[in-house]
């Protein structure tokens, strides 16, 4: 039986597992639940930077539990390795919608205007670099790219995450503009992240040299 047009766009959107689609869906309701509120103009003053903020938030909270898998596993949590690339993906799909409001209902278009707060306005440069950053990774979280490109350069590509976070954090700050408790509670989650990874790749030569004590011992001159 021939695979129709709207099942493609299934997959492709909520991938063909289950689980992962089940994620899909129940990660995409903060979204469906604010866009409803603001139909039915229950997101206060400004509804806008309501919306806004709220879309960035939730990409923000998906990136930190993307990086959040591989020390959960570490530290003898569940192994949730193989919904990385779907959480990393809603995070993608949040970062997309945020900067679809900024565009549309703040700027209407106006690329003038657009291009005047990416170069006046440091939030936004910062912003608009982690999400530069997110679009590559999320063209190629597919096991078609991980073929064409290669195990290896794959991994290397992935890192970037690691900037995207870090500028996605910084940005929540400087949009803030003022010394608020929660952007500074989620820059300290992401710099305990991006700290365990640094020190898991430091301890990572001192691994080899207790594996492979002979690897460490010189030979005499």
């Amino acid at each position: 039986m021939p695979t129709t047009p709207s099942v493609l766009a299934k997959r492709l959107l909520l991938g063909s597992d289950p689980v992962r689609r089940a994620i899909y869906i129940v990660g995409l309701m903060p979204a469906v639940w604010t866009f409803y509120l603001g139909l039915m103009d229950q997101l206060g003053a400004d509804p806008q930077n309501v919306l806004e903020r709220t879309l960035g938030l939730w990409a923000l909270r998906f990136l930190i539990l993307t990086l959040a898998i591989t020390p959960l596993r570490r530290l003898g949590g569940p192994s949730l390795i193989r919904y990385r690339r779907t959480l990393g993906l809603l995070a993608f799909y949040y970062a997309l919608m945020h900067l679809s409001v900024y565009l549309v209902l703040d700027k209407d278009f106006d690329l003038a205007a657009i291009w005047a707060d990416i170069v006046k306005r440091p939030y936004i440069t910062v912003g608009m670099l982690a999400f530069a950053i997110l679009v590559p990774l999320a063209v190629t979280s597919n096991n078609a790219s991980i073929r064409r490109l290669g195990g290896a350069a794959w991994a290397r590509l992935h890192k970037l995450v690691y900037v995207a976070i870090a500028a996605a954090a910084l940005h929540f700050i400087m949009l803030v503009k003022v010394w608020a408790v929660e952007p500074l509670i989620y820059a300290a989650i992401v710099a305990t992240l991006l700290g365990y990874r640094l020190g898991a790749y430091l301890m990572k030569p001192q691994k080899r040299r207790a594996a492979n004590p002979a690897s460490s011992v010189r030979p005499a001159n």
